[in-house]
């Protein structure tokens, strides 16, 4: 299983080009707030930026908090969505340890799905995806549905 990384943030220069492939090529639409993966100021425009994306966590406290199963957990770490069953009660992003669940105005969440679609759009090679898994918890995850 892949996971999303960011190696060599240090070149990014806040472009959010990811951010818009993000949006774009996995929901469909050109939104800032239809994006998994997004892109902030560390500080100032001296101290360079910071990537909130979903650290893949195993298990998944996004998932285990979803009243539906509209989150449920990856194999391997991270987790799969399933829009039909969302209620938008925004209890995943409240969840997140890392604030990388976000609710679109509607209340509609959007995360990681680490699928690697915003890697080739990035200028710098800040992104890229990066091997990991194989332990026995990754073997007991639910089964994968697309997004």
């Amino acid at each position: 299983m892949k996971i999303l990384t960011t190696p060599r943030l240090e070149r990014c220069i806040g472009c959010h080009s990811c951010s818009l492939a993000c949006a774009r090529l996995v929901h469909g639409r050109l939104s800032w707030d239809m994006a998994g993966i997004r892109i902030a100021s560390s500080g100032g425009l001296s101290t360079g930026f910071e990537a909130r994306i979903c650290l893949a966590c195993n298990p998944a406290p996004c998932a285990a908090a979803c009243p539906t199963g509209a989150y449920a957990q990856r194999r391997g770490g991270g987790v799969i969505v399933r829009k039909k069953l969302c209620i938008r009660c925004g209890d995943c992003a409240h969840a997140c340890p890392v604030g990388a669940v976000y609710l679109d105005p509607g209340g509609e969440p959007f995360v990681c799905l680490h699928c690697g679609r915003c890697v080739p759009y990035c200028p710098h090679d800040c992104l890229e995806m990066k091997e990991v898994g194989g332990g026995p918890a990754d073997k007991a995850a639910a089964p994968e549905e697309a997004a």
